[in-house]
């Protein structure tokens, strides 16, 4: 890998809570941080906060709802115009199981289940558009910030019209994450663009948990790892709890389930 202070880096969710912390932290070692989020008076004071706190570094705003993919798709298009290289893309940006809505069912500007659009098909679309240049930029790393709390996905009702709740919801959510990373690490292989997903602590203090566990620290230095450990080369389409190989919901490994997943995603975002 390329050392981390000439790297361009892309961080979704950026301006609160983990996605901030590895912000931050990759700012203090020199790379250069693309901060997205929904928010422009948020993303300004992030990037103030990355500036107070890493002198000279470069860092650059995107913003887009990813309750709208149409606002994915724009930006992903500003980051090809704009950027002449992209190092890593570390999809965190995401909805819990309460926030927003208590729980309860919503949708996303498109009419897709809410939490499924956020944190499984944003993340998707964005990761799909902005390949060419992962490649282009190779070695590049994809960092999937998923969760240890998962549940299969119910192919026949996706979008949880029956039976809804918010914990099924993000588990849906969640695993559909480590789905996408088997199935494009095996894309990949050979590209030198490789893909992880981790879990990166349990219940961390941040706006979308009501009783933290974790600290914000835990999850930010496991995320860090996968992001820029030059010992992790080549690692490609793995689950992490933290800093342990783990296993994900069996559902993960089964080809089938990948293959239903990529072909319903592909035409949910307009791919196909």
């Amino acid at each position: 890998m390329k050392a981390i202070n000439e790297q361009v880096i892309l961080v979704t969710g950026a301006t609160d809570g983990h996605g901030k912390g590895v912000a931050l932290d990759l700012a203090r070692r020199g790379a250069t941080i693309l901060v997205h989020g929904r928010d422009p008076k948020r993303i300004e004071r992030t990037m103030a906060e990355i500036r107070k706190a890493a002198k000279g570094v470069s860092v650059r705003p995107y913003r887009a709802d990813f309750a709208s993919l149409g606002q994915v798709r724009a930006m992903a298009g500003l980051v090809l115009s704009s950027e002449p290289r992209l190092d890593a893309l570390v999809n965190n940006a995401g909805v819990g199981v309460i926030v927003p809505g208590n729980g309860s069912r919503a949708v996303s500007g498109e009419g897709y289940e809410y939490r499924f659009a956020v944190n499984y098909l944003a993340p998707y679309l964005l990761t799909r558009l902005l390949l060419p240049k992962l490649r282009a930029s190779a070695p590049s790393r994809i960092v999937n910030v998923s969760s240890a709390g998962q549940q299969a996905i119910d192919f026949n009702d996706v979008m949880l019209d029956r039976g809804y709740s918010g914990i099924r919801a993000y588990c849906q959510s969640k695993l559909a994450q480590i789905l996408f990373t088997i199935d494009l690490a095996e894309e990949l292989s050979g590209t030198g663009v490789t893909v992880n997903a981790l879990h990166p602590a349990t219940y961390m203090p941040t706006k979308i948990v009501p009783n933290p566990i974790s600290s914000l620290e835990e999850g930010v230095n496991a995320t860090m790892r996968l992001v820029a450990d030059a010992s992790l080369d080549g690692t490609s389409g793995r689950y992490f709890n933290g800093f342990a190989d783990a296993r994900a919901d069996d559902q993960a490994y089964r080809p089938d389930a990948r293959k239903k997943l990529r072909e319903l995603s592909d035409r949910l975002t307009g791919l196909a």
